[in-house]
């Protein structure tokens, strides 16, 4: 992609080591990540959810996947809108016209969060390490979305199936690398 042509993503560096862990670990470099701030109640709220595909979602905790957009539950009036990289443009476009001037506010937060896939029979067990949520699936199911701390670092955990066996993780940039070296560390003792 020439958008990112010269542009190095935060975990870059730890590919190999984190291809070579006993789960899937693998970031997902450039995700488009927009932060949405508007009245759940009002008409503009319908409108971003034209443009989305599906409506917010405004039970706390949750996420909704609508095609290529998530859509994660941050608080009573914030969204974590998450598409593939080449979606950004458009979606802010269409964004900000949903949302007009004065009727809340989407802002590119990309450059952020660095995001971590992470797959495998052993996933929740690695992550009940250095998270104190509770994630078997009776309690966070698919669709979870949580704010809390992973190995002392704020992150952003979504439940992806309901085996609890797929994850997405987001963490800020400037604490990825320091995640990563958690991962493989937490990662000797699944084997």
């Amino acid at each position: 992609m020439a958008e990112f042509a010269g542009r190095r993503s935060p975990l870059a560096g730890r590919s190999a080591e984190l291809a070579g862990l006993p789960i899937g670990a693998r970031e997902l470099p450039f995700l488009t990540q927009l932060n949405v701030r508007v009245d759940a109640t009002s008409p503009v709220a319908i409108a971003v959810a034209a443009v989305l595909g599906g409506p917010l979602p405004t039970v706390p905790c949750t996420a909704s996947r609508f095609g290529d957009f998530e859509v994660l539950w941050l608080g009573p009036d914030e969204w974590l809108v998450l598409a593939p990289p080449g979606r950004k443009t458009s979606l802010v476009a269409g964004l900000g016209e949903a949302i007009g001037s004065f009727d809340g506010a989407v802002t590119d937060v990309s450059a952020e969060r660095a995001a971590l896939e992470l797959t495998g029979a052993h996933v929740r067990e690695l992550l009940a390490r250095g998270c104190s949520i509770d994630l078997h699936p009776k309690v966070t199911p698919i669709g979870s979305c949580m704010q809390t701390l992973l190995a002392r670092t704020a992150v952003v955990i979504v439940v992806h199936d309901d085996s609890a066996s797929d994850f997405l993780v987001l963490v800020r940039a400037s604490f990825a690398d320091y995640l990563a070296s958690w991962l493989i560390d937490a990662c000797t003792e699944v084997r």
